[in-house]
């Protein structure tokens, strides 16, 4: 049996090389990278690999739909393999940290908009903003933790 990432790159329609897929097999372990870490991440493996290539691959896989690009505000580029739903995610103002928070269920009148301006909407994307526990520990750090508890 194929590795799921040589069948997911086959999948898709593209060449078969040996950095997509290590640059794949590294972003499904390491969600929410950015690509200079998945460049460190395929270079461990492959023993080098150019910076161009992982950007052009990453760039190909996003296109062909095998990853997920999101950008939040202030923030590097960072990419992950959860591509079949439309999750969101929860951003650490100290560290950086992002997890993925699945959709919110039941009504939620900020992703039903009351304009579309004749717009089909297919997808939202929401980023929730807030501190991750390693960064709560250093709360004399934060200046509006104490007065949103």
């Amino acid at each position: 049996m194929l590795a799921p990432s040589i069948e997911r790159v086959r999948a898709a329609g593209m060449r078969l090389t040996r950095p997509r897929v290590a640059i794949l097999e590294w972003l499904s372990d390491h969600p929410h990278s950015t690509a200079d870490q998945v460049r460190a991440g395929a270079v461990a493996e492959l023993g080098s690999l150019s910076t161009q290539a992982v950007y052009d691959a990453l760039a190909a896989f996003t296109e062909a739909g095998l990853v997920r690009r999101i950008q939040p505000a202030g923030h590097p580029a960072l990419f992950e393999c959860r591509t079949e739903d439309n999750h969101h995610h929860v951003v650490c103002r100290g560290c950086g940290q992002t997890q993925d928070v699945d959709c919110t269920v039941g009504v939620a009148p900020c992703l039903d908009p009351d304009e579309t301006h004749d717009y089909v909407i297919d997808e939202a994307e929401v980023v929730f903003w807030g501190w991750c526990p390693t960064c709560q520990t250093n709360e004399s750090e934060i200046p509006s933790l104490e007065a949103s508890r």
